[in-house]
């Protein structure tokens, strides 16, 4: 099965104003290649990794504005390293690349922390557009390294969440969401402001993906504590607030 579109049939894109830095994480040399150089077309800078280990220490110790991951790949897939990457707080956003199509897969990637979800065989210029849409996308509020709302305490550098000093064990997609809503304690924050983005759609692909999320959560951080942190705003969405 072809996983890429011939290089030669996509015209030449326009180069980009915004030149950023870039990670290619594939162990496939010609996959690799084929994006490595259409971003070198346009400016940017890029760099290679050809395993999941060697990338997820690229990523790490490298300020990139943008990482392309291969989802499968010997030593740690393309899940391990976002993973990973998420739970050491870094940010940058990831585009992952497969050949695994199904609403499942998408929905494992998205959880696992990357950004966007793209199907091969692919066009660069869709590639392209996926990249600078990630890039412009704004935050849903501030970066604030902590957040404090009522008895909740946030530390987003060491992914921890303490309720009336009890550390709750959330999973890395529980933290995401709940740091979400802590950075706009007080206001709604939308069912489709969460789903653009944690999981980078623009619809939703199953009628309850948030709705399942956000019951998982409260079990966590409301379910045996003085007073109910998450409340539901019918119709909207989900505001995280004190009872006064």
């Amino acid at each position: 099965m072809r996983l890429i579109r011939n290089w030669t049939s996509q015209p030449r894109l326009p180069h980009y104003k915004g030149l950023m830095r870039m990670l290619i994480i594939d162990d496939g040399s010609r996959a690799r290649a084929f994006v490595a150089e259409g971003l070198r077309q346009q400016g940017h800078t890029v760099d290679e990794a050809q395993d999941g280990d060697t990338g997820l220490h690229m990523a790490v110790d490298g300020a990139y504005d943008a990482i392309v991951a291969d989802r499968m790949m010997p030593g740690l897939s393309g899940l391990e390293v976002v993973q990973a990457m998420r739970a050491a707080g870094l940010k940058t956003p990831v585009l992952m690349l497969t050949a695994l199509g199904s609403v499942d897969d998408r929905v494992a990637g998205l959880n696992a922390g990357a950004d966007d979800y793209l199907i091969k065989p692919f066009a660069f210029s869709e590639l392209s557009a996926r990249l600078q849409a990630l890039i412009r996308r704004p935050p849903l509020a501030d970066h604030s390294a902590r957040h404090v709302v009522g008895d909740l305490e946030i530390d987003v550098v060491a992914h921890r969440a303490v309720r009336a000093g009890e550390v709750l064990d959330l999973t890395p997609h529980e933290f995401k969401l709940l740091e979400r809503l802590a950075r706009n304690a007080g206001q709604a924050v939308t069912r489709t402001m969460l789903l653009e983005s944690l999981w980078g759609f623009h619809f939703d692909p199953r009628a309850n993906l948030i709705d399942a999320h956000v019951s998982r959560l409260r079990a966590k951080v409301d379910r045996g504590f003085d007073y109910d942190l998450i409340h539901t705003i019918r119709g909207v969405g989900y505001v995280l607030k004190t009872p006064d």
